[in-house]
């Protein structure tokens, strides 16, 4: 007869408990490796956390609202509303991609991450002072998916609904394979007040302030004119390690303009305090003022190391005209970056190349080693250049003469079919007499000097191509039911790109309403690369999976690449602090805080000169 102490028996039962069956139980999940900050940990490395609270801050904001509710697709969302909620864990914004526990106090899941459950904490609570519940969570969930935006259907297409499994815990289950993001995707959940939305329709525009659990609340408004948020006083997560150094202002305030001409105006008298500014003729003029040279205005450029993602001009492929790769790749020879970069942007931007530009994870030379290795399967079935060229924009050297441009975009359009007709020196399809014509659908002026001289070099090519600008509902009406030819628009990404490249490329969300797949790519491969991206087990897997597909989708050819600059710029008033550091994803506003003294000495200035 064998006897077993108690120690050896555990360590043999641990044995034999497949890798799957174990669990952890943490204050945070990374999605590759470890969690930067322990548990216990006291604030995160780039807030002040000893930032005085007090004082109003003012924002601006383009177009209107008419709706609280941002979680479903009917409506134009207030600025800001997203304060109102919470989610159960945040990310930092100095990992590629951890989480740690906000309404969870703990996550616990199995080694194959099939699975995750969160406890809830117990002092999390809503505005009127009820708890947070599992309930609550269960009720989000369900409500976001069934009847918020089709981007929760798809983003949370693997996940099964959640259950109970204890009194402040709940359980969800993952299917469709491996997928290392699910848990964290799941953390991202906004959680909505079962008992507040009950009764309520959840689908109709409201502009009854919302019940929330987060840092501020509505204070007042008037729809498409302003909106003030109120810092909770007695908000339960002042303290929390994730939150604290932030939402140091007592009141933020989001004024509504017309256009950007406007805001910058208002900006300029005092009428709002902080402005990231987007446009580079606008940094490069519109702030030489006496307040800038005094100091009281400051114009800085703060940098990050952020992924770029990919803006451009996007053909919208379910029109028959820009169904054809070669029509996509010959529009490209014509827009001349160069000359508009000296002409129009004042030489500061980049030209983007990459989905994932300005990271780790862009593809930029001939596939090799493990990204080789996974494009090998689908040789045949993706362009042969993938292959065996490096991709890049067309590019000029900056005169104007694009001559050499046109020249090669007519080679590929009449290898696509696509012909001068003599009579009429229109572009015209030859096997139909579809003449080429189509519409820059824009909702900001600003990209008007842009796209107008793009349209005179499509001229030339006999393309009729106009530019039309819409209103922000209008647009967003629009876009949403993919009624248009061209418009511009960008794909954000992270360091740890996952689900969301399903919304922004796979086949499945080329034809739901309101999805991110405007281009309206529908490529098997692209599908299969994706999923393979989603399952990958490490950071070195992830890096070679996500070039794998950036290869791919650069050509597709499925929109002009614009341009990106590695550093945010801003103009403020000068009456603010702003932590030491800056984390990898950049300027970080609402861990900023309002100087007493650089507060007192610019209001002094601007009484003087009254």
């Amino acid at each position: 007869m064998i006897r077993c102490t108690a120690l050896v028996l555990a360590v043999a039962l641990s044995a034999a408990i497949p890798a799957a069956a174990q669990t952890a139980t943490s204050h945070g999940i990374a999605m590759h490796g470890d969690l930067k900050y322990p548990a216990g940990f006291r604030n995160f490395d780039y807030v002040n956390p000893d930032a005085p609270k007090g004082g109003e801050v003012r924002r601006s904001a383009r177009g209107g609202f008419d709706t609280f509710n941002p979680y479903v697709i009917k409506g134009r969302s207030a600025a800001g509303v997203g304060f109102l909620y919470q989610t159960l864990m945040v990310s930092s914004a100095d990992e590629p991609f951890s989480q740690y526990g906000l309404l969870t106090q703990s996550v616990e899941m199995p080694a194959d991450r099939s699975w995750v459950a969160f406890t809830l904490r117990d002092d999390a609570r809503w505005h009127d002072g009820k708890p947070v519940t599992v309930e609550d969570v269960i009720w989000s969930f369900n409500i976001l998916k069934s009847k918020g935006r089709p981007y929760f259907r798809y983003y949370y297409a693997d996940v099964e609904a959640p259950v109970r499994i204890g009194e402040r815990k709940v359980k969800f289950t993952f299917t469709g394979g491996v997928n290392r993001e699910l848990p964290l995707i799941v953390g991202q959940i906004p959680i909505l007040p079962k008992h507040y939305w009950e009764g309520r329709d959840f689908e109709a525009t409201t502009l009854e302030p919302p019940l929330g659990s987060g840092p501020y609340k509505i204070a007042k408004f008037e729809a498409n004119r302003f909106v003030t948020y109120e810092r909770v006083k007695d908000y339960w997560g002042a303290n929390h390690p994730t939150q604290k150094g932030f939402w140091n202002f007592d009141r933020v305030r989001f004024d509504y303009y017309r256009d950007a001409t406007v805001i910058i105006e208002a900006f300029k008298s005092g009428a709002f305090d902080y402005r990231p500014e987007n446009s580079s003729k606008a940094w490069a003029t519109a702030y030489d003022v006496p307040a800038l040279r005094d100091g009281t205005l400051v114009k800085r450029t703060i940098e990050h190391n952020r992924p770029a993602g990919m803006q451009g001009f996007v053909m919208n492929q379910r029109r028959f005209k820009f169904s054809d790769p070669r029509v996509r790749r010959a529009l490209a020879y014509v827009f001349d970056f160069e000359w508009s970069n000296k002409a129009l942007f004042y030489g500061q931007y980049v030209r983007t190349r990459s989905y994932f530009d300005n990271s780790e994870l862009a593809a930029r030379d001939i596939p090799e080693g493990e990204v080789l290795k996974i494009l090998e399967k689908y040789r045949g079935q993706i362009p042969d250049a993938v292959f065996t060229t490096a991709y890049a924009p067309p590019a000029t050297d900056g005169s104007g003469n694009i001559r050499k441009g046109l020249r090669a975009a007519l080679k590929l359009m009449r290898e696509a079919g696509w012909q001068i007709d003599p009579k009429t020196k229109k572009l015209t399809y030859v096997a139909t007499g579809e003449v080429m014509t189509f519409e820059f659908l824009l909702v900001s002026p600003l990209f008007e000097r842009i796209a107008l001289p793009y349209t005179r070099n499509l001229k030339r090519l006999g393309i009729d191509a106009r530019v039309r600008t819409v209103d922000s509902s209008q647009y967003k009406e629009r876009v949403d039911k993919y009624d248009f030819d061209i418009v511009v628009s960008g794909w954000g990404q992270s360091n740890s790109p996952g689900n969301e490249q399903r919304s922004y490329w796979g086949s499945a969300a080329a034809d739901r309403k309101g999805a991110r797949n405007l281009a309206g790519l529908k490529n098997p491969v692209v599908d299969a690369l994706i999923e393979n991206l989603i399952a990958a087990p490490d950071r070195a897997s992830l890096v070679a999976r996500t070039r794998a597909l950036d290869a791919v989708l650069q050509w597709q050819h499925l929109v002009i690449p614009n341009w990106h600059i590695p550093y945010d710029r801003i103009v403020y008033w000068n009456r603010f602090g702003r932590p030491k550091v800056t984390p990898d994803e950049g300027n970080q506003f609402f861990a900023w805080w309002i100087d007493a003294q650089k507060d007192a000495k610019l209001t002094n200035l601007r009484r003087t000169k009254k």
